[in-house]
């Protein structure tokens, strides 16, 4: 999990993809929010097609590049959630999401976090690519 979460803070350049609901992949960026209780958080706005996509089809995949020519895809089922203190705590940590929202109780501030989340880590070393499961 730590690796995981290394990665998505030191390369936030984040592109998220989804299946649309006219059936064609939708990808998009987007930003990590925090990781809590082995959970790692996203948040978006019950307004925008995203939000809809993920609730007709949960399974969601995140690809994420690093300078040194490294990238991550991370898989999951994205579970929403009304905790109020996740939704506070995406609020501190980011200005952005502040700005956009402004208080954890909006009511289009949808937090959600992945479920089965897999994530794999590859560079162009030969090596095998290094696969890790959480929770």
């Amino acid at each position: 999990m730590k690796t995981v979460v290394e990665f998505l803070a030191k390369n936030p350049g984040h592109y998220f993809a989804t299946m649309g609901t006219d059936g064609k992949p939708k990808v998009r960026p987007f930003q990590f929010m925090l990781e809590k209780d082995g959970k790692l958080y996203f948040c978006t706005s019950n307004q925008k097609p995203v939000f809809t996509e993920m609730m007709k089809q949960p399974f969601v995949e995140i690809c994420a590049t690093g300078a040194d020519n490294s990238w991550m895809r991370l898989r999951g089922k994205a579970v929403f959630t009304k905790d109020i203190d996740i939704k506070a705590k995406m609020l501190e940590l980011s200005p952005l999401v502040k700005m956009i929202y402004r208080t954890p109780d909006n009511p289009i501030l949808e937090a959600f976090y992945l479920d089965e989340a897999l994530a794999t880590i590859s560079d162009f070393s030969g090596n095998p690519p290094m696969v890790i499961k959480m929770q």
